[in-house]
């Protein structure tokens, strides 16, 4: 479904990205972890568009798309949510999603009311549909994030660190919603500081240390390297 080859970026001395290589199975669910400043975000920013690599290539669905826009990507079905959710405020949750569903997914008025309708429930924001984005709590602008990135209808899911600030019964209830989504059969990739919520959906992990893919493979022995424990604790294994 997805493809990196040998994607790099650099500013100046920094490098973000170094050579990575990433494939992503249709339906897959692959984590991502790695330290503060590894480049996690800067290869989600690759992938949409939102970052031009220096060298290297992205392919979608047997496509070259590293030469496209992010619109044009999001149209091409990879949706993604951010970090900190930046929902329109003074629209309702209902209104938000429609903004994505037409804007992003290119969908028919029609469609996507449908669509946000089937959307608000597998999130578990049916009962919040008409409340101002800007009123909800955490937990809910988390779960405004994740059905806005669903409701540009994508075949690859991007999620940056969606269960950051939640509360351990918060964090139950998003891995449960992910999963359900995994479930229906779309791509996901997920970069995660809360290590149990990854673990619990994705089936191959893979590390990121200064822009470099330094393991990746079966999530639990990945997990048993020494060097990733050195590398993402920060002190000696």
């Amino acid at each position: 479904m997805l493809e990196l080859t040998a994607v790099s970026k650099s500013f100046g001395a920094i490098v973000v990205a170094d050579k990575i290589d990433l494939t992503l199975a249709p339906g897959e669910a692959l984590g991502v972890i790695g330290p503060n400043g590894a480049g996690k975000s800067s290869l989600f920013n690759l992938i949409t568009g939102m970052l031009r690599p220096d060298t290297g290539r992205i392919v979608l669905d047997g496509t070259d798309i590293t030469k496209l826009s992010p619109e044009a990507r999001c149209r091409a079905g990879i949706g993604r949510s951010f970090q900190i959710p930046l929902p329109f405020d003074h629209l309702s949750v209902f209104e938000n999603l429609s903004v994505a569903a037409l804007f992003g997914g290119g969908l028919s008025e029609a469609d996507a009311v449908q669509h946000c309708g089937r959307t608000l429930a597998l999130t578990g924001l049916e009962a919040k549909a008409n409340r101002l984005a800007g009123s909800l709590p955490l937990l809910d602008r988390k779960r405004l994030e994740l059905a806005r990135a669903l409701a540009t209808k994508p075949r690859t899911l991007l999620l940056d660190e969606i269960a950051g600030g939640l509360t351990d019964a918060e964090c139950h209830e998003l891995v449960e919603t992910i999963r359900s989504i995994h479930a229906e059969g779309t791509g996901i990739i997920w970069i995660e500081h809360v290590v149990h919520a990854l673990l619990a959906v994705v089936e191959r992990l893979m590390v990121l240390d200064f822009g470099r893919v330094v393991a990746q493979g079966v999530p639990t022995e990945v997990m048993r390297s020494r060097e990733v424990q050195t590398i993402y604790m920060g002190v000696p294994a």
